[in-house]
């Protein structure tokens, strides 16, 4: 996004915060399908600061949620709407962001297992002509460029997200956008590269992965998302909203501060046709821990699938994702400082901004949703020593 707003420049990617007013904050654990996590712990005690700090820093409410071999931990900071005094709902829901990628990576990837299509199949074999003009050219860029970004094409969200301001978001937070419609947009631009010479994130890519699917099976994507993913996990917190403006409860809401000195914006009830298969589901910290242990476990794809999943190219996107980190097929490669790494999909969009990390075989993960952005240096700096805490916990690496 544009900088003048300080609002993310990947949409649903970057990280969040800024400062407001500090308020109390409450913990809990929770047993769930798991162990209760002992209250007075390491790792509960130093989850717990590290979601204070981030409320300290700017951010009006964060719920947190680690599940560490079947033992759960859920905490959380500040307050569910600004000015009041109700917490975070531990059990809220919240907008995933770009997390929504590796969901639509998923169905993907199920059906080239099925054989329905292949990732090297051209983007013209299933949408023809579609990506044509000012250079763009979709006879010439393959289902896996999209998946990894290293397409070439332009991100539409960069001409879109500035259009929200504190005075025009009234108005648009109903605006309807065809997948198409977004597709136009980034095809007025030529395209940063030629398919597969870089790495650029884009979320046109992931609109056209969502057309492509519905190309192959004939049913939208969120369809799909909803009988290969959510209905087998059963994830029934997880939702995927088409014009729907609102949040199901409970939910804490969410803020948007467009420019320095401004108030914040309350930008919890909005259509988010504008984000699609980019970045529009909506889901819980445990559906989301419970999706992303079940992926890593082998529970979606088979071996070949996760193999292509997890094959990564460096990223190298003007310092919006951290150094070290290398993009696969709709996931993340993070390293943590105890050895290894982590597997991840953050997801920043208008007014929510979420974390998460797996270990390699899906035994620890960790799931934060925060209700603020943009975020700050602090804040980013806080998000990362969060996570790499949480993954080496009791110096143990993760993978």
């Amino acid at each position: 996004m544009n900088d003048e707003v300080r609002v993310p420049t990947r949409m649903i990617h970057s990280k969040a915060g800024l400062i407001a007013l500090a308020l109390a904050a409450c913990t809990d654990s929770s047993s769930g399908d798991g162990a209760i996590s002992p209250p007075d712990s390491g790792i509960t005690a130093r989850f717990q600061q590290h979601l204070d700090a981030l409320h300290a820093g700017g951010i009006v409410g964060v719920v947190g949620e680690i599940d560490d071999h079947g033992t759960r931990i859920q905490a959380h900071s500040g307050v569910a709407q600004l000015g009041g005094d109700q917490p975070v709902p531990l059990d809220g829901h919240f907008r995933i962001g770009s997390t929504t990628k590796t969901f639509v990576a998923v169905v993907v990837l199920q059906l080239v297992h099925e054989r329905v299509l292949g990732l090297d199949d051209a983007v013209d074999l299933w949408l023809p002509g579609l990506v044509s003009g000012n250079g763009n050219d979709g006879a010439h860029i393959t289902i896996r460029q999209l998946l990894q970004h290293t397409s070439g094409i332009y991100n539409y969200s960069r001409d879109v997200l500035p259009e929200y301001t504190p005075d025009s978001f009234a108005q648009l937070r109903l605006k309807h956008y065809e997948p198409e419609d977004l597709v136009a947009i980034a095809l007025q631009h030529a395209p940063g590269f030629a398919p597969g010479a870089s790495w650029s994130y884009s979320n046109t890519n992931y609109i056209l992965a969502g057309m492509i699917i519905e190309q192959a099976t004939g049913h939208d994507w969120r369809a799909e998302v909803d009988a290969r993913i959510l209905k087998p996990l059963q994830l029934s917190h997880t939702s995927q909203p088409v014009d729907e403006l609102d949040l199901p409860a409970p939910h804490a809401n969410g803020y948007v501060r467009f420019g320095e000195g401004v108030p914040l914006v309350d930008t919890t009830g909005m259509n988010h046709t504008v984000a699609d298969a980019a970045g529009a589901l909506i889901s819980t910290t445990s559906d989301l821990l419970q999706f992303w242990r079940a992926l890593q476990a082998g529970e979606l794809l088979g071996a070949a699938e996760m193999t292509e999943m997890h094959h990564t190219v460096p990223v190298n996107d003007e310092g919006d994702v951290r150094p070290g980190s290398s993009y696969g097929l709709g996931i993340i490669w993070y390293p943590v400082s105890c050895g290894g790494g982590y597997w991840s999909h953050e997801g920043d969009t208008l007014g929510f901004s979420s974390l998460n990390a797996v270990s390699e075989d899906g035994s620890r993960a960790v799931v934060v949703s925060q209700t603020t952005v943009p975020g700050g240096p602090a804040v980013d700096a806080e998000d990362i020593q969060l996570l790499d805490d949480a993954m080496c916990a009791d110096g143990s690496s993760a993978p």
